[in-house]
């Protein structure tokens, strides 16, 4: 795992309103030398935003998997999930500010299931499970939504999302002016 703290050479993350951010992924076929070089890649440029994580469509690529990386103790453990699925979801619900790196500087709170179990591929193609609560949950179900096409912004009110969005696009041409 080592190999992919390496820069691998960042790549561009799309902004919303972009259209590959709506598409949903398709699955990875086994062993495939693209998903190899991507990871690395991914990481580099979620690292760099900085992020902890980071879904193949955001960077252009409409493939289901993502990286991550919660740093905790400011230490560097990053997954790579593949293929991965949703195996079980609370029914308790938990609420926390979330943020996009699709979606720069805007955040919004957002309710979602407080645990799951995750299932995924790793770079050699074996297979594993991953349970969560916390901001382990929280970002695990952000980056599967993005694989399915949807934001953060999808899960908060239509009045909040409108709001936020406005601002972002507001940004972004100030940005580009500038």
């Amino acid at each position: 795992m080592n190999d992919l703290l390496a820069d691998g050479g960042k790549i561009p993350i799309l902004i919303a309103p972009h259209p590959m951010l709506r598409a949903v992924a398709r699955p990875v076929a086994s062993n495939d030398d693209l998903v190899r070089d991507l990871a690395p890649r991914m990481l580099a440029s979620m690292y760099a935003a900085p992020g902890i994580g980071l879904a193949a469509p955001q960077v252009g690529t409409s493939l289901r998997m993502f990286v991550m990386d919660l740093q905790e103790n400011n230490l560097r453990k990053p997954l790579v999930l593949i293929n991965p699925e949703i195996l079980a979801q609370s029914a308790e619900l938990s609420s926390r500010e979330e943020g996009c790196l699709s979606i720069p500087g805007q955040y919004a709170e957002v309710t979602r299931p407080a645990r799951v179990k995750v299932r995924y591929l790793d770079l050699e193609g074996a297979r594993h499970e991953i349970e969560g609560d916390g901001l382990l949950a929280a970002c695990m179900q952000h980056e599967i939504d993005h694989l399915n096409g949807i934001l953060f912004v999808d899960h908060i009110s239509a009045l909040k999302r409108n709001m936020l969005m406005r601002r972002l696009a507001k940004e972004q041409r100030l940005k580009k002016g500038a």
